[in-house]
């Protein structure tokens, strides 16, 4: 952890708060942040800079790192300058690991699972979690949510808690700032410890978040990891647009993964919806239908065939949509 002053005002002009406010920057304020690199392809790619030379909040959760590239519609980062790093009563430097939640025991037996992948990062994915939560919560369910990789920021949190999660935890609860640049086996760590503490809570099944786009590096190296393969028993692809949405689901049953439906921007397009449909053997599902308690439950019942190429059709899931929905879905042809 770092005290910062801030220097010049540019894309992020708030910091946010754990519960969800957010504090107007002024030049020659001074803020506490945390080290952590950012990957974010809509926004800021940023390192941790090797000294207390000036940097950038690279992320409103209060991430301070060195930008090194930005999106075309992003202003100029905020910039700060490190005033010293934060220390306790020993004076020893305070770091975000030493204030993770303590290790649970792993002997609890592991709730159903249910993971959320996207294509990029805003292509509707905690969307799709906070509807998914939502559906089994009022089907009867005691739901825990976790966002397990990504960038420290407090709004999705926030929004799995308010769409009725029982237990809430994210990466940072974990210790870790951000994700990104860690070694792999770090980040498997970090989903099983996110599984661990939602099974510790006793929820009855658990939603997970996994950030940024499948071709991520960390996200990709995750998902050959065996902690996913063994840990995910369902999972729900988001995407914005009916191409990479094909594309997607593609990929991933073609590694074996368990592809049950496909939700997230592309859903906002009825005549996206019919594209990806008539190309896919799992249903495009809407966050409104994703939030009917009978859908949600059905894709944790939804049969699962682990094998290279197209799946086989989910018949337990289509059948709750066809005897419930007359729209926004269209039926799948071969």
């Amino acid at each position: 952890m770092v005290l910062c002053e801030v220097t010049g005002i540019g894309q992020h002009k708030v910091l946010g708060q754990r519960d969800g406010t957010r504090n107007m920057l002024f030049v020659g304020d001074q803020v506490v942040l945390v080290y952590g690199a950012r990957y974010a392809p809509d926004q800021f790619e940023a390192e941790v800079p090797e000294d207390l030379g000036p940097c950038h909040l690279a992320a409103a959760g209060g991430i301070a790192s060195r930008v090194v590239s930005r999106h075309a519609r992003m202003a100029q980062p905020t910039a700060v300058r490190p005033l010293g790093l934060v220390v306790d009563e020993s004076g020893e430097v305070v770091n975000l690991r030493s204030l993770a939640r303590p290790a649970v025991p792993v002997s609890c037996e592991r709730p159903p699972v249910v993971a959320v992948l996207g294509t990029s990062m805003n292509a509707g994915k905690t969307t799709a979690v906070a509807s998914l939560v939502r559906g089994l919560t009022k089907a009867g369910h005691r739901v825990g949510a976790a966002k397990v990789t990504g960038t420290g920021a407090p709004n999705d949190p926030l929004l799995m808690a308010a769409a009725g999660a029982a237990c809430v935890l994210d990466f940072t609860d974990l210790g870790y700032p951000s994700t990104y640049q860690l070694d792999p086996g770090e980040v498997a760590g970090i989903l099983r410890q996110a599984i661990g503490q939602l099974a510790f809570e006793k929820v009855d099944v658990a939603v997970l978040e996994i950030a940024d786009g499948i071709l991520q590096s960390e996200t990709a190296a995750l998902l050959e990891a065996p902690a996913f393969l063994d840990g995910v028993d369902r999972v729900v692809f988001a995407a914005g647009d009916a191409v990479s949405a094909v594309a997607g689901v593609r990929m991933l049953t073609g590694r074996g993964l368990p592809v049950v439906a496909v939700s997230g921007l592309v859903t906002t397009s009825p005549l996206a919806v019919g594209e990806a449909t008539r190309l896919l053997d799992v249903p495009v599902l809407t966050s409104d239908v994703l939030a009917d308690p009978a859908v949600a439950s059905s894709v944790l019942t939804a049969p699962v065939i682990r094998r290279s190429g197209r799946m086989d059709h989910l018949l337990g899931v289509q059948a709750v949509l066809e005897s419930a929905f007359d729209t926004n879905v269209v039926e799948a042809t071969a």
